[in-house]
């Protein structure tokens, strides 16, 4: 295994075996979107085709997100995260545009089987 603590969405890790559950752990990340980055999405969107700052703004919340989800179990000793999940969700309203990402998982030790 890499010095890299591990993620999975699944509920194990081919070749490895948990040998203890930590906990479940989170990481809730906020980010603002920027007004052209959301004006010029609602012009995509009416004309059609793939929204290249979205698709990153998206990229860049998920990587930020799960570095603080590896943060939270690495803190509880863990090697490795089971189960992870994201969950995104906007809030809009008096011209601000915000990203909700929550990841959850559980942090577990894990060794080769």
């Amino acid at each position: 295994m890499s010095d890299r603590l591990l993620l999975t969405t699944s509920s194990h890790l081919e070749g490895y075996r948990v040998t203890e559950h930590l906990d479940i752990v989170s990481a809730e990340c906020v980010f603002g979107m920027n007004v052209l980055k959301d004006m010029f999405a609602g012009l995509r969107d009416f004309f059609g085709g793939r929204n290249k700052s979205s698709q990153d703004a998206l990229r860049d919340a998920r990587v930020a997100c799960l570095d603080e989800l590896r943060r939270e179990a690495e803190a509880l000793g863990a090697n490795a995260v089971i189960a992870v999940d994201l969950d995104y969700s906007e809030i809009s309203g008096g011209g601000k545009s915000m990203l909700f990402l929550v990841a959850t998982g559980t942090a577990v030790k894990v060794a080769r089987a």
